[in-house]
């Protein structure tokens, strides 16, 4: 992991914790809710406020999420926004915690300036020790206050105020007058300057876990399904009306269809889909090459073009699927037909915009998982597990070209790839997108997927008529 920390594509944009003031703070908060100290005198931190400085001192990565099921949080600073989150053991909570921030960061920034906050992502469940369990977490919420208790005893101070100017006598209460101003000491002038930091409450509709072996669940769609990686058996009863794993290649597709969730990248508006496909391609070429032992040189793509001559046979379907693909796209090739049974399928797709964009680019990214760009965008965890598994030659092309052509620029490359981001009134309503603009020989014809199917990337998993 060295190599990808080097280059920043891990632990990258963490935020430093090095003046002793910050450090009390942190272990204050620390103590308060893990009952633990840190002997270290800088670290960094994540959005949460995890350290993984602290995670190794500990022995225990899971220092600020020990059920997994609700996740706390120490912010030192508004600036945690921007960080990453790692031991991600839920999709959604990245969004929440960054919503959660966005919404109070004023208040946020002049309680930081006085202490430190923590909180906790409050699920529906305390724990989950069984598959049956996810289907309890229907929304979660955001609690918090400094460790100092500003936020709960401006809460006292505003309702004592108010018992003063209601009753007649107030100003004679010298109990009253009292607590007042003690309370007022610790939290200032609460009638100039209010402090409140509400609890907000966040649906859990759809969302992806890392609990068992990682299971995406979707209940806020037209046919709701769960997914999991790990064969369906592995989950037992779940209350869902259908549950398929990756093995269920054509499920999932005609599922994804269903629900309108998916759309082919050929047909994808302002979109170079001939650049996309031949990188898929590159990245199939270089784990092929590397599993049988090939060398690929500097991996340009006229050595990998030799390379691809060298397997010849032995080119993986992937690969001759979106070669075909490609032809087609630049004109000189025929109509390919490539079913939802064809080990190329899941990597033609893209997530079309909306709210679940991104989760449903995350599945992609598993069913399609030599694609290691988008494996490293939507799916950090996945793409950590796998690396540790590669070769050293594909781990250093992978971490180069990540280093050379996604990391300057980042928010680019996810448009070119799924897009522009959602709007905000696509998150709160998914809305499907208008329809590309005419592509070559598209018109109304069904697509490259089979001349019998229907308009769409799903093959011959449903017919006309």
């Amino acid at each position: 992991m060295n190599r990808l920390i080097a280059k920043g594509l891990m632990f990258g944009n963490l935020i430093e914790v090095s003046s002793p003031q910050l450090v009390d703070r942190y272990n204050r908060a620390l103590k308060h809710l893990a009952g633990k100290e840190t002997a270290l005198k800088d670290f960094h931190i994540d959005l949460s406020g995890y350290s993984p400085e602290i995670g190794d001192e500990f022995g225990d990565p899971l220092y600020l999420n020990p059920n997994g099921a609700n996740r706390q949080f120490i912010l030192l600073t508004t600036a945690q926004k921007d960080a990453p989150l790692l031991n991600i053991r839920f999709s959604t909570s990245r969004g929440i915690l960054t919503q959660f921030i966005d919404k109070n960061e004023a208040q946020l920034f002049a309680l930081t300036a006085r202490d430190v906050v923590a909180g906790e992502l409050q699920g529906s469940v305390y724990a989950v020790d069984a598959p049956a369990k996810l289907f309890d977490i229907r929304q979660v919420t955001v609690e918090a206050d400094t460790i100092g208790g500003h936020v709960a005893d401006a809460g006292k101070l505003a309702a004592l105020i108010e018992r003063f100017r209601r009753e007649p006598d107030g100003w004679r209460d010298d109990a009253l007058i009292t607590e007042m101003i003690g309370l007022a000491k610790k939290t200032g002038d609460v009638t100039r300057v209010p402090i409140s930091l509400p609890a907000m409450t966040f649906e859990q509709g759809n969302f992806w876990t890392s609990f068992f072996g990682g299971v995406y669940i979707f209940r806020d769609v037209k046919f709701p399904a769960a997914i999991s990686r790990l064969p369906v058996a592995s989950l037992g009863q779940v209350p869902i009306p259908q549950v398929m794993d990756f093995s269920h290649r054509n499920h999932i597709a005609d599922w994804l269809d269903r629900n309108q969730l998916v759309e082919p990248i050929v047909q994808a508006r302002n979109t170079d889909a001939g650049a996309i496909l031949r990188q898929k391609m590159d990245f199939i070429l270089v784990d092929a090459a590397d599993r049988l032992g090939i060398e690929i040189g500097d991996a340009r793509r006229t050595e990998l073009r030799k390379v691809a001559y060298r397997i010849g046979t032995a080119l993986p379907d992937e690969f001759l699927g979106l070669a075909a693909m490609l032809a087609w796209v630049e004109g000189g090739g025929p109509w390919p037909r490539i079913s939802s049974e064809h080990p190329a399928y899941f990597y033609t797709l893209r997530a079309r915009g909306g709210k679940d964009r991104d989760l449903v680019n995350m599945l992609l990214s598993e069913l399609a998982p030599m694609d290691v760009r988008q494996m490293f965008i939507t799916h950090k965890e996945r793409f950590y597990e796998d690396y540790v598994t590669w070769s050293e030659a594909k781990k250093s092309y992978v971490a180069d070209f990540l280093a050379r052509e996604y990391q300057v620029d980042r928010e680019g490359a996810r448009e070119a790839l799924f897009g522009p981001e959602p709007r905000m009134d696509e998150l709160a309503r998914p809305q499907m997108k208008e329809g590309p603009k005419a592509t070559r020989g598209l018109r109304n014809v069904a697509g490259p997927w089979g001349g019998d199917t229907v308009a769409g990337p799903w093959g011959s998993t449903r017919t006309r008529g």
